[in-house]
Order: structure tokens, then sequence, then C-alpha cells
């Protein structure tokens, strides 16, 4: 099973609380801070004692007091310190490095290491670096900053041992209610190893005292997911939920290492059943549904988990697509608006909303407000990605022409000047489009004949003029190019199903039709347009359960105008003449100018 979720997200359970530094160190020594952090979280005290801000820091610089040595700042250490600052400033890294280094050793002084540290890191020298961060740690043990920078750098280093006691002690002093974290913490950091089989034996010694507790089972699922050993995987996954048969992390730890994508739905859905507050399982089960194409089953796991969680952005996004995909648009629309709101509200939350806001443009579009179809895209931030920007461009092309102004929307387009091959093909495609939608059949038609000659490599591009052929009559060259994107592609399910269909609509060599449209199926099980094609290629052979089979789950899955006529048709040819004007009609509301639905009933002399 390809990965239809991701496993509980462990940094969010691996808060920090170590004493901040009084001084800001450099970025890269930072970071280095930011690696080793994790592994050496402090317990949490009892809520209700802890100190505010002003007391903890007199407690921390009281405790520092207590550990640093008493040296008397002599003229001559005061000489040594200063010379080798104002050397520093003015360029020179190595003999202040050097002078520090040396002082620190002679006065036992860890903020002398520690100055010596810093400057090797702004000469981005990373062996002098970790020796001066050794001595810090060496001269202040307990410095829960010193260890953190200490095992961050350590860790990326060639020779991990020095980590071992380290880890050790900490796992042998906490509690055991904080060891299970703090072996979670341990395998992200030993993750950073260069030598990975060294840090793996490493853990495994680490967590072999506490091997039989949930969470040392999850490290080594883990461990042995990482190196391709599944069934191990599987073995230790099952065996950590039967340790903690409601862990969250457990039973995700087990659906990650189950290939059989029903297995993996049955057992998130038997946790669920114990455990319905279980917010990370619910997550991933939804994922699974959505992946397994069952999206009103998915939408109903979003929806519980958004009640308790209104403003969640990430589950507003997925209802929005969700709503999108069953052809709900004032759902997706209502979704997507409340999904830029809330970003809007939190503004240190990185998640981009230009594809949010293309969407939202699209559908304002679809029921006819142009203007908030392009307020939309004027709320896409500058600072967005370079296709994302160019996609907004072409969108608002589109609009622009939609308005009647063809000539602006024409010069918008001849503006864009992309650089990018695949960039400059798109700009003709909606070209063409503009001309499509002005009723300008054969102009669009002659731009792309010369975009295909222009662009012969570009499956994309060759798909969209073989539509364009088939609606002008030109069915030879449709099916060429269709033959070419099914060449260049032979993944591309979209161009089997278009000349499936296509020789199913006109009723002609429908065994093959019907092969192609299999093989798209075949591709794509989960497509209810291929769906709609295999249930109107049946239509077309006789096999009128058939059909009703197929449409009844394509209209299921996907509420679009063209698939209701389809079924329509094939249950009034069944006799059920209700439910067949009862869909059309349905298809009229959607779409009132639908040339499917007009040419049907025409074709079968009725009106609604």
């Amino acid at each position: 099973m390809k990965n239809a979720f991701v496993i509980v997200t462990l940094s969010g359970l691996l808060t920090a609380c170590a004493v901040a530094p009084k001084q800001q160190p450099p970025a890269a020594l930072a970071a280095a801070q930011d690696a080793g952090q994790a592994a050496f979280t402090e317990d949490q005290a009892d809520p209700s004692l802890e100190l505010d801000e002003e007391e903890a820091e007199a407690k921390a610089r009281a405790e520092l007091e207590v550990r640093l040595p008493k040296v008397e700042l002599t003229p001559t250490l005061l000489h040594q310190m200063l010379k080798a600052e104002f050397e520093f400033r003015n360029g020179d890294w190595q003999g202040p490095y050097l002078t520090m280094l040396s002082l620190a050793k002679q006065t036992r002084d860890p903020r002398l290491a520690r100055r010596a540290a810093e400057m090797a890191v702004a000469a981005k020298q990373s062996e002098d670096t970790l020796a001066a961060v050794r001595l810090w740690h060496e001269l202040d043990p307990e410095s829960e900053e010193a260890t953190q920078y200490f095992v961050g750098m350590v860790v990326t280093s060639d020779n991990i041992a020095d980590l071992e006691p380290i880890f050790e002690k900490r796992l042998s002093e906490t509690t055991p209610a904080r060891r299970g974290l703090l072996m979670f913490q341990m395998q992200q950091l030993l993750a950073r190893a260069k030598d990975k089989d060294v840090a793996g034996a490493m853990l495994e010694r680490l967590i072999t005292p506490y091997g039989n507790t949930m969470e040392a089972r999850i490290v080594r699922a883990q461990a042995a997911l990482s190196r391709g050993d599944k069934e191990t995987a599987r073995s230790e996954a099952h065996a950590a939920l039967v340790a903690k048969p409601d862990s969250e992390i457990a039973v995700l730890m087990l659906a990650q290492v189950t290939e059989n994508e029903n297995q993996v739905a049955a057992l998130l859905e038997q946790f669920l059943k114990s455990n319905p507050n279980a917010r990370e399982v619910r997550a991933a089960h939804a994922r699974v549904l959505v992946n397994r194409k069952e999206y009103p089953r998915a939408r109903q796991e979003f929806e519980l988990l958004l009640k308790d969680q209104p403003d969640n952005a990430a589950h507003l996004y997925a209802l929005g697509i969700l709503a999108t995909q069953m052809n709900e648009a004032p759902a997706a629309e209502g979704y997507f608006t409340r999904f830029v709101e809330v970003l809007g509200r939190n503004p240190e939350d990185e998640r981009d909303p230009s594809r949010a806001l293309l969407i939202l443009s699209q559908l304002a579009e679809e029921r006819g407000d142009l203007a908030g179809a392009l307020q939309w895209l004027d709320k896409v931030p500058e600072g967005t990605d370079p296709q994302t920007q160019f996609s907004s461009q072409l969108r608002r092309a589109h609009v622009i022409g939609k308005q009647g102004d063809l000539a602006s929307a024409r010069r918008l387009l001849a503006s864009l000047k992309p650089a990018e091959p695949v960039q400059q093909a798109q700009v003709m495609v909606a070209e063409s489009q503009l001309l499509r939608d002005a009723g300008r059949l054969q102009e669009a038609y002659a731009l792309m004949q010369g975009a295909a000659k222009r662009f012969p490599k570009n499956p994309d591009l060759l798909y969209d003029f073989a539509l364009l052929a088939e609606k002008l009559g030109h069915v030879d060259v449709m099916e060429q190019q269709l033959r070419e994107v099914m060449a260049q592609a032979p993944e591309n399910h979209h161009a089997y199903n278009a000349l499936g269909y296509s020789l199913a609509e006109r009723n002609v060599r429908l065994q093959e039709a019907y092969a192609l449209i299999a093989k798209a199926m075949e591709m794509a099980p989960g497509d209810p347009f291929i769906m709609d094609s295999m249930g109107w290629v049946q239509y077309r052979l006789g096999n009128l359960a058939e059909a009703e089979k197929h449409l009844r789950r394509a209209y299921g899955l996907r509420r679009d105008p063209e698939i209701a006529v389809h079924l329509g048709e094939v249950l009034w040819q069944k006799g059920d003449k209700l439910a067949a004007q009862q869909l059309w009609r349905e298809a009229r509301a959607k779409d009132p100018h639908n040339d499917t639905l007009r040419t049907t009933l025409a074709r079968l002399g009725l009106s609604l």
C-alpha cells in the first residue's frame, strides 16, 4: 500500500523545556542546539508551581553561578580576552579562537569555551567548533545548553560513541512516564548520524533495558521499517499495540506497515470504535478513505474532526477538496473560504493559501460571478512560488476573456513570456481556450495546429488539440493525436478514455472502444469519468444492466451533469422514465446549457 496517510508526527509530542541562553548564539550553533535539544527536555513540573519568567531567569543565573569557577579577572587575563575580541572583529578568527580555547582550559571557565565555539562557527570551521563545544560540555556537564550543543554537533560527526553514556544516563534518571518520549527523541536525533548501522546498534542497546514497553517496540518497528525489514516492523508494531491497546502511535505504526489497504481500513475502524476521541487515528482513517475514493465516508470523518476544531486549516482544506471531488460547489466554496479566513487570522501559519484561492476563483466563475473570480485571484500572495503565480495569471486571462474582453486577455497572455517550454505550451493552450470560448473555433484550431508542430513532445498539449479537433469534426486528427499521446505517455489514462468514449459516442468500433476504456479503468479504477465511459460503451453494446451499474457508481462519486444525462438515458430505455426525467432535471439545474443534455433530449424527441 502506498502511504495513504502520514503517521502521527512525533515532533509535535517532543516539546523541549530547556533553559534559554542569555544571549542569542550564532545561527549554526543554534542549529546544533536545536538538533540536541529534543533529546534533553526537562521533566515537566507541576504547572501550579511554575515560576514566572523573571524568577526562572534568576534561578537559572543562581544555578550557573554555583557551577562556574571563581576566576580572578587579572589585568593579563583581561588584556588577552580584549585582544582576542578586537582581532576577531577585524577579520581574524584562528588566533582569537586559540586564545579563548587556551584560556578556557587554564581557567576552567565554560563561558570562554562557548565563546571559542562561536568564533569557530563564524569561521565555518566544523572540527574546531566541535572541539570547543566538547570542552564547554566537559567544563560544565550539568549545563543543559552545553549538552544540547554537544549532542547536536557530535551526532553528525564521524564518531558518535560519546553520545551513548549521555543517553543512557538520561534514560535511567528520567521518570517512567517520560522515558518513552526520550526514546522517540533519541531515535530522531540518531537518524541524523552518518553511520546508520552504528547509530542503529547504539539505539538498540539503549532501549534494551526497556524493551517490552510500547515505546521501545515502536522504536524497533520504525528502525526495522527504515532498513526494509517489514516482517519485523509488523511484529514489533503488533506487540506495541498489545502492550498498550489504546495507543494512537501504536495503531498508526501498525497501519503504516500493513500493506493491504482493506486491512488498514478495518484496523483503524476497529480502533476508533473503542477510542472515538483518537483524533490522529481518525485523520489517518479519513486519508485512507480518500485513497479508496470513498469520499462521502471520508467527508464524515473530517467533519467529525472539524466539529472539535472548527478552525483547523488542514481539515477545512481537505473538506474543500472532497466537496470539489463530489461536485458540491457551494460546500467547497464555503470550506475554502473559511480556510483562507483562518490563515488570514493566523499570520504565523506558513501554509500557502494560493491553491485554495485559485479553486475559489474557479468556483466563482462556474456560478457566473466573474468579478468575484478576479477578486480571489487578487488575493494570491506575491511571494508565492513562480508556478502558482503563473497559473494565477493564466486563470486571470481566462476570466477576463469570459467577461468578453478577448483583446485584454490575449495581451495578458502575451505579456507572460515564460522561459520554460512547458509553460510556453500552456500559454498557447490557454489562448486557444479563449478563442474557443469566444466561438472562434477555426482560429483556435489553427493556433493549436501550430502549437502541436512547435511542441510535438508535449502530451498535454496534444491531448487538448485532440479534443478540439473532435469538436470540429476532425475525428482522424483527433485519433492521430490521441495515439501519439499514448505513445509518449503510456500511463496517460485520459487518452485511452477519450478515444474509447469518442468511438462509443459515435457508435463505431465498439469492441475497440470497450478495450480502450477497460485499459483506462485498469490504470485509474476510481475515476468516475472513466466509469461513465464504461457505462456508456456498455449501453451502446446493449448491456443495460452493466451500463446502469457503472453509471450509478460514477454518479455516486461525482454528481456531474453529463453522467446524469447518460444514466438517465439508460434508465429511460429500461422503462424507468420518472427516474430518468429526475436525473435530467438535476443535470439542467446544474448546467442549463449542457450540450449532452440538449442533444440527448433532441435525439429521443423529448422535452422537460
